[in-house]
């Protein structure tokens, strides 16, 4: 796994375009206010015994008659589990590294001697952990609809609680406007509790720490480049929250 440390936007550039010339292709980022934190998703990290099937049938129960749109799979309303803070086997990532990078450091004053990380996933990588791989295609990444995702789906691993795979990178429809401004992707654990980086030799991620007196800096650098809570939270709760900062 490569791992480096970045103290600017310009010293991870120059480090992303280094490690890209040598691992090429589709990248994806993640951002973590502590760089202890591993890439395990909410339910993999839950010492509860709540099972997912009995999560997803309260959630059913309770938001059915609020949500906008009825979602229609186990996987959609997995999304809308995962939108609204229930630990779920999903792990949100974004194809911008900026995003990202304001995810690691937007609450740096909130944690004044934590090192943070921008997590970079190679998604085709990790996809031949669990046997992903179009011959044709060597960029291709499944979606929740396509085929290759069906034995992740809750239903699935409830009649298959035996078997345990590798997670899967995959991209889901942008059926919001908050994933669309964090342009987001995502993956998705089985049954395997396994963090990401510790799969196979770890080439398929690569880790940048934050030192915790470079993040200030860096969510300046962010600020002055547009990534601002507006911007990534497009709801009237995050105009709420900038006009309440600026009265401070």
């Amino acid at each position: 796994m490569i791992e480096r440390q970045v103290g600017s936007v310009s010293e991870f550039l120059d480090a992303l375009q280094a490690d890209q010339g040598a691992n090429p292709g589709t990248i994806w980022f993640r951002g973590h206010a502590d760089a202890a934190w591993e890439l395990l998703p909410g339910f993999m990290r839950s010492a509860a015994d709540t099972s997912e099937t009995t999560l997803l049938n309260r959630f059913r129960q309770s938001a059915a008659m609020l949500a906008d749109r009825r979602p229609s799979s186990s996987f959609d309303w997995t999304f809308l589990m995962q939108h609204y803070g229930v630990p779920t086997r999903l792990l949100d990532w974004s194809e911008s590294p900026l995003i990202s990078m304001y995810f690691a450091v937007a609450d740096w004053a909130d944690r004044p001697s934590t090192d943070a990380a921008l997590w970079c996933l190679w998604p085709t990588a990790l996809n031949k952990h669990a046997n992903i791989v179009d011959k044709v295609e060597g960029q291709y990444i499944p979606s929740f609809e396509d085929e290759e995702l069906q034995a992740y789906s809750t239903d699935s691993l409830r009649q298959n609680t035996r078997i345990e795979l590798f997670p899967v990178a995959t991209i889901a429809t942008r059926n919001n406007a908050r994933i669309q401004a964090q342009m987001g992707t995502f993956t998705i654990h089985h049954n395997k509790k396994v963090p990401i980086e510790t799969i196979g030799d770890g080439t398929h991620v690569a880790k940048y720490t934050i030192p915790f007196l470079a993040r200030e800096r860096l969510a300046r650098e962010l600020k002055l480049l547009g990534m601002t809570r507006f911007s990534l939270f497009p709801e009237l709760a995050s105009v709420g929250a900038i006009l309440k900062e600026m009265m401070q």
